[in-house]
């Protein structure tokens, strides 16, 4: 397989999906208490499912479900209250929605039962190394995963974070943890990699990896960006969360230009909007837009 054919595949169970230079949108379901910016809102399981479907709705090709925050300073549950979460959402979800369904865990055990409710994604914010079992769990179940790196943990990370080289230190961690994961036995075409924007980041770090896709997908790999909302936003534009929609989008356009192949992100429908007038203006006309909006219906 050529360079060019696995940077733009990702097998989501038994399909083989193709990235063609324009970013699928995953949107996001938080069934938590204390996320930074919707804890709470969608804890009870109908409202969860309401979620899903306007984001599926909007033009979301993932939807992706966590029950535990992992905003700077959060703590971690324990696997019973995480289940008790997303376990009957995810069920619920997997019924409403005709996208893949992902999970947001760092635990084995979650990820198995979700993926037994339905979900066909793993994403896990520790780079599968939080759970000795993780690894082990995904191969099994045959699922695709996400893997991110972070410096430290959602407890600790934001307090003194430093790197070397943050594009070099990041993209040399995602390529070492992609041959470790392949020589495990996961097959490398389930295998997405997340630079962790603000997991363990200054602004600064965020910034520098935002405006460096092209050295993340050397792997070979697609490359997933979540920065939606960030705190970054706030450095950089001085605005409070519920302000920062605006900087989402220009973060969005700045991404797809890059050929970013997934933006993770709370608001789908306008961050498609943006992403739709852009490309216009970039293709020439509306009559390119067909086929990228095809992979969000």
């Amino acid at each position: 397989m050529s360079e060019t054919a696995r940077q733009r595949t990702w097998r989501i169970g038994e399909t083989c999906h193709e990235f063609d230079g324009w970013p699928w949108l995953m949107g996001i379901v938080n069934v938590t208490p204390d996320s930074f910016s919707d804890g709470g809102d969608f804890a009870a399981v109908s409202d969860a499912v309401a979620r899903a479907r306007d984001l599926a709705d909007a033009g979301a090709a993932v939807i992706d479900i966590g029950g535990e925050s992992t905003r700077p300073g959060a703590t971690s549950v324990d696997v019973a209250e995480e289940l008790r979460r997303v376990g009957p959402v995810v069920e619920a979800v997997v019924e409403a929605v005709d996208v893949p369904v992902s999970i947001d865990t760092t635990k084995a055990a979650v990820a198995r039962v979700a993926v037994e409710a339905g979900a066909t994604i793993v994403n896990d914010v520790s780079g599968l190394e939080a759970d000795p079992e993780m690894v082990e769990t995904c191969i099994e179940l045959e699922v695709a995963v996400i893997c991110m790196h972070r410096q430290g943990t959602p407890a600790t990370m934001q307090e003194n974070p430093t790197y070397d080289d943050v594009v070099e230190d990041v993209a040399g961690y995602l390529e070492r943890r992609l041959e470790s994961l392949v020589a495990a036995g996961l097959m490398e075409d389930r295998i997405v990699l997340d630079p962790g924007i603000g997991f363990g980041k200054t602004a600064a770090d965020n910034l520098a990896l935002l405006s460096s896709i092209g050295r993340l997908q050397r792997s070979g790999r697609p490359v997933l960006v979540g920065h939606s909302r960030k705190r970054f936003l706030s450095k950089l534009l001085g605005r409070a969360v519920e302000e920062r929609t605006a900087g989402t989008l220009g973060v969005a356009v700045a991404l797809a230009e890059q050929g970013t192949d997934l933006i993770r992100v709370h608001d789908v429908g306008t961050t498609l909007d943006a992403l739709v007038a852009w490309r216009a203006v970039r293709g020439g006309g509306a009559g390119s837009l067909a086929p990228w909006r095809s992979h969000h219906q």
